[in-house]
């Protein structure tokens, strides 16, 4: 789950992080009162930023300076409504605009190969660390966390030296870094991420100059699988942004991921599902999703996931593989046959059910009396079938 830049940075001011002060404003009118608050405050100027959970806002015209009241209301209004890669703008953050010395990268990210939190930081901050990892991938530092004692004082000091940062920055960055740690582990996060970390330089009322860091972008991504453990944090869900299929998928507790092939699976069990999508391949098909129904599927999930898997407009044929255990095969029967009649879209399909009523699933498809759903008996044959329909093989002479 993504949450939006100023819900992660609720997260990060939680943990005492250095964020600066910012408002959100869902109308033109908020937007220009959270403005003549900071603007009065002696800000020269404020930053008026797009609210969507994708990349490239700057670049798309959802990321703008205003000098005065009126000024930030207009942009407010021109960045409100945007449709930003798909994305329409429903909130803005209005904050003081930064004087930026120097900008930097650092994230802390889930490292599944070595099972541990990852440390990573450039000196390249700004922009997309991806475009980083292309042009110059010896500008990202990498470091990884004990497994459990965390983030250590030492590691972080390393992480500072060797993006340029030291002197009078690196107690603060030491703080940051530990910070940034911790906020992953207290939420279970997949990715805590600030770009940029910036030296900002403020000026007091006599005059004086004095830098400092502070973070002022911030992506978070949680992990779904933990957010029974965090009510918290569903309540920061953006429904409105999430693609309505995997709403749709979570509704039904239905496990769903959309691939990149031609053809539709349904299964129960995420081992079975997975063996069937092999199969598919090393027959020359392509899996266009993974899906798992789970163990004890009522008609109505049937039906739902049938409609999940026809969201997708390149499907052109369905596997369905079902093993019989808590799931009866006369229900998942039934749901088949129910969901085949609402269904805008016809594509062909191919059944097998083995197990807990097996021989009554067969006896309703076979009086279901659709001549493109097909019944097979084990699943190499139901694999060679449904690459044929779909068009990924030739059919057999």
């Amino acid at each position: 789950m993504k949450l939006q830049e100023f819900h992660a940075k609720k997260l990060l001011l939680a943990q005492g992080l250095p964020v600066p002060a910012y408002s959100v404003a869902e109308t033109a009118e908020e937007a220009r009162t959270a403005a003549e608050s900071y603007l009065s405050a002696g800000s020269g100027k404020v930053v008026v930023k797009a609210q969507v959970l994708v990349g490239g806002r700057g670049k798309a015209g959802g990321v703008k300076l205003a000098g005065t009241p009126d000024e930030a209301e207009s942009v407010a209004r021109q960045i409100l409504g945007m449709d930003i890669k798909g994305t329409t703008v429903r909130r803005v953050l209005v904050a003081p605009a930064a004087e930026i010395v120097k900008e930097f990268y650092l994230s802390c990210v889930l490292d599944r190969s070595s099972r541990r939190i990852m440390l990573m930081g450039s000196a390249e901050g700004g922009v997309e660390i991806e475009e980083v990892a292309v042009t110059n991938p010896d500008a990202i530092k990498q470091i990884h966390a004990h497994p459990h004692l965390g983030l250590l004082d030492y590691q972080a000091r390393q992480m500072a030296f060797q993006m340029g940062l030291g002197g009078e920055h690196l107690k603060d960055f030491v703080t940051i870094a530990k910070g940034l740690h911790k906020t992953m582990v207290d939420n279970d996060a997949d990715l805590v991420e600030i770009n940029p970390l910036a030296i900002v330089r403020e000026t007091g009322a006599d005059g004086t100059a004095t830098e400092k860091l502070q973070l002022l972008d911030a992506k978070i991504t949680i992990d779904d699988s933990a957010l029974p453990r965090h009510p918290d944090l569903e309540l920061m869900r953006d429904i409105a942004e999430e693609d309505p299929v995997d709403v749709l998928a979570r509704e039904q507790g239905i496990s769903f991921i959309r691939l990149e092939g031609s053809i539709g699976c349904m299964v129960n069990g995420a081992g079975l599902a997975m063996s069937t999508m092999d199969l598919i391949k090393r027959a020359g098909g392509q899996p266009a999703n993974f899906l798992d129904i789970g163990g004890g599927a009522k008609h109505d999930k049937v039906a739902a996931a049938m409609k999940l898997i026809l969201s997708d407009e390149d499907v052109r044929a369905i596997l369905v593989n079902i093993f019989g255990g808590i799931a009866r095969g006369d229900e998942v029967a039934h749901g088949l046959v129910e969901a085949r009649r609402e269904q805008e879209r016809h594509v062909p399909m191919v059944v097998r059910i083995v197990g807990t009523n097996a021989e009554e699933a067969a006896r309703i498809l076979a009086e279901a009396g659709d001549p493109d759903l097909l019944t097979a008996h084990t699943l190499d044959e139901a694999v060679e079938r449904v690459v044929q329909m779909a068009g990924n093989a030739p059919v057999a002479a």
